[in-house]
């Protein structure tokens, strides 16, 4: 069966479909197939032809019509009409049961004629020169006397043997199918993390279901924590080449979820009985309409869908310095996000000798760390700067920062805190950055790590309503946007019923949204109130795990103890097997109780102490006095001589809790090197309680276990 659908407008599609009725009633008898047109509306479920605005070859359309009579004539006259006036119609080519009567040799049986041997089933052989009618079994003409005398057929052309030689087998033909379907019961916007985790939901809940993503870059869905971890540490360059790495505790991975086989191409989408997910790579959604639940791709080619999602993620924020810049400096410069740029930066830093790298949070710190630890094989030499006070200064407390830096100092790389680019220009094949400092930098190349801009652009075209403040597109609790449109991931502006709205920039976040979006796409309808969980390693050594709201402008109170072996990520990774450590604290235990004989432990509280001493970056002003850093590690070394820990200068901080309060209630939890404790964290946030006496609570992490 021949399936038209308009291409273009619905009132082309109506057009063909008038053309139609007039002459033959909605059907085509075109050299024993039948041919429907089907307007915008009725094509929406079934619709999978070859891209928009490419008719079938008219020398087949051609060559089938000059195969029948007068009428088969006038029918392709008037299906040419309804090709044109409908933008490019989408046909389907022979149905299942003409395929049936279509010889190895091209040759086509008519069923309404006998055959030659009336005695015998097995005769093949068709009879020549009569006329397919839709005539019944009890009307069909008699046999001809002999075969032989009838005239043989004339050999068909290259195009219409191409379509006569089918065969039941390769029923439907996937060479002559879009390559993009033109329907998907569930449509995901966007190949990540969120997408990956949505699809899984939506196929544990419906076996069957068809999934289809469209992403626009030319990877099958992957994780984005090793681009900036483990790839980088590995010592077997053919393993990184095929983005593969070794987790901390030696064993192989793949960045990749799912090796190509699992997936389906996506011509083939629609003929899984068992369903399955196909990923469109190298596409961009351009435009929603919620209305007509039609998705429109960037080469015009339109999805009708049921159900979509939107995980688009973000893209890397710019600085003005460098998108004012000639281009000579932009080429030398990356934005750091996915598999393309690793792979551009892993090149460059094989052969740079300087790369710069803009940006103190968790991207910028831990591809400091590095690239840190590669210079020292080599003359790379790795420069960080920020305006921040210290690492990852608008998250962890000031004192805290400071030690993180001395980290990353120790790593091989140079650290100009509260430091910018002012300037930036290109001479001699370098970039020249003009410093705040008045110090002038000569590099390579310029990494710029310091955060994502949600991507939205679909919102204005789509009706979709953004939010002012966090950005994303705004949703409700269950994730939805507007009937029928979920948003999950970086992009989504969620309303969170402990902490209010958020946007949540980290891999859980992404793995847990994208879950409970597949989930509702179902039906399931539930609201978001898992608390997502974010870490970052500094290496195999120093990590740490946090969830809630972590601002370094809030008030804290942390408690440290001694660390031991086991308290690194490499460590936990040896224990689990699982570097994703999202993973492994979702499968943690519920509670981790206390044991016996806990001893005791004080905390302190920085809000207690001068500002002075540790004043936020923010707030400093020029005739406010420096960080007095001395001071604050004496402190520090008193607090924790009063803990009972005896620190040496490897073992400041080695592990513990630091609690971020608002209205002396807790909603951000750090821990620093100290794992598989989170769900503990989860639940006292979900409580949202005021805690008198929070050394009580710092005893529910159990920080002395693993102590001798």
């Amino acid at each position: 069966m021949f399936r038209i659908a308009g291409a273009g407008s619905v009132t082309a599609a109506r057009l063909s479909a008038a053309c139609c009725r007039a002459v033959t009633s909605k059907q085509f008898q075109v050299h024993g197939a039948s041919l429907h047109v089907l307007s915008s509306e009725t094509s929406r479920k079934t619709r999978n032809g070859p891209a928009h605005r490419t008719p079938p070859s008219w020398q087949s359309v051609r060559a089938m019509a000059s195969a029948g009579e007068s009428q088969s004539k006038i029918n392709y006259l008037f299906y040419g009409l309804a090709v044109l006036f409908g933008g490019g119609g989408i046909v389907y080519w022979w149905s299942r049961k003409y395929m049936r009567e279509t010889s190895k040799d091209g040759s086509t049986s008519k069923k309404a004629a006998a055959p030659a041997a009336a005695a015998s089933k097995e005769a093949t052989e068709p009879v020549a020169e009569t006329p397919v009618t839709a005539t019944t079994k009890s009307e069909a003409p008699p046999a001809q006397p002999a075969a032989a005398e009838a005239p043989a057929e004339a050999a068909p052309d290259a195009e219409s043997k191409k379509l006569l030689d089918a065969t039941p087998q390769s029923y439907p033909d996937y060479e002559v199918m879009p390559e993009i379907p033109g329907h998907a019961k569930y449509l995901l916007i966007g190949g990540g993390t969120a997408s990956f985790a949505a699809f899984r939901a939506i196929r544990a809940s419906d076996a069957k279901a068809q999934v289809l993503v469209v992403t626009e870059e030319e990877e099958l869905p992957y994780m984005r924590p090793p681009l900036s971890k483990e790839l980088w540490y590995s010592d077997e360059p053919k393993l990184v080449e095929k983005m593969k790495f070794k987790q901390w505790n030696g064993k192989e991975r793949s960045v990749y979820y799912n090796p190509p086989s699992f997936y389906v191409e996506p011509k083939e989408l629609a003929y899984q009985e068992n369903g399955g997910v196909a990923v469109v790579k190298g596409r961009k959604v351009m435009k929603l309409d919620p209305q007509k639940q039609v998705a429109v791709l960037d080469n015009g080619w339109e999805i009708f869908y049921d159900k979509v999602l939107i995980a688009t993620g973000g893209r890397p924020r710019n600085i003005p310095v460098f998108e004012r810049a000639s281009q000579e400096v932009k080429d030398r410069v990356t934005l750091f996000r996915g598999i393309k740029d690793f792979k551009r930066l892993d090149e460059v830093s094989k052969n740079a000798s300087s790369i710069v790298v803009v940006g103190g949070g968790f991207l910028g710190s831990e591809l400091t760390c590095a690239l840190g630890k590669r210079s020292r094989d080599s003359s790379l030499k790795v420069i960080q700067m920020f305006p921040e006070a210290g690492n990852m200064g608008k998250v962890l407390p000031e004192y805290l920062s400071q030690w993180t830096t001395a980290k990353v100092r120790g790593e091989g790389a140079t650290v100009k805190p509260e430091t910018f680019v002012k300037r930036a220009r290109y001479s001699d094949g370098k970039v020249i950055l003009k410093l705040n400092t008045g110090e002038e930098i000569s590099t390579d190349h310029v990494v710029v790590a310091v955060g994502l801009e949600p991507n939205t652009e679909l919102a204005k075209e789509s009706g979709l309503e953004v939010d002012d403040t966090y950005g994303g597109f705004r949703v409700n609790a269950e994730l939805e946007a507007r009937s029928d449109i979920w948003v999950a991931g970086d992009a989504s502006s969620f309303y969170d019923i402990k902490l209010g709205r958020r946007r949540v920039e980290h891999h859980d976040h992404a793995v847990v949204s994208g879950r409970l979006a597949g989930e509702n796409m179902t039906g399931a309808k539930k609201p978001y109130w898992h608390q997502s969980m974010f870490w970052s390693d500094l290496g195999p050594d120093v990590g740490y795990e946090a969830i809630g709201i972590v601002d370094s402008s809030l008030p804290t109170v942390a408690v440290f103890a001694k660390a031991t072996e086991k308290d690194t990520p490499r460590a936990v990774v040896e224990e689990t097997g699982e570097s994703l450590r999202s993973v492994t604290e979702t499968e943690a235990e519920a509670t981790l109780p206390a044991k016996e004989g806990v001893r005791e432990t004080k905390v302190f509280d920085l809000a207690n102490y001068p500002f002075a001493l540790f004043p936020h970056p923010e707030s400093a002003t020029d005739e406010a006095p420096a960080p007095d850093v001395e001071a604050a590690a004496k402190l520090v070394a008193e607090v924790e001589a009063e803990n009972r820990v005896a620190p040496t200068p490897k073992e400041d901080y080695g592990k513990g809790v630091i609690f971020y309060l608002r209205d002396d209630v807790i909603v951000g939890v750090v821990l620093w090197n100290l794992f598989n404790r989170m769900p503990i964290a989860r639940k006292i946030i979900k409580e949202g309680k005021q805690h008198q006496d929070l050394a009580e609570v710092a005893k529910l992490f159990d920080l002395h276990a693993d102590e001798d």
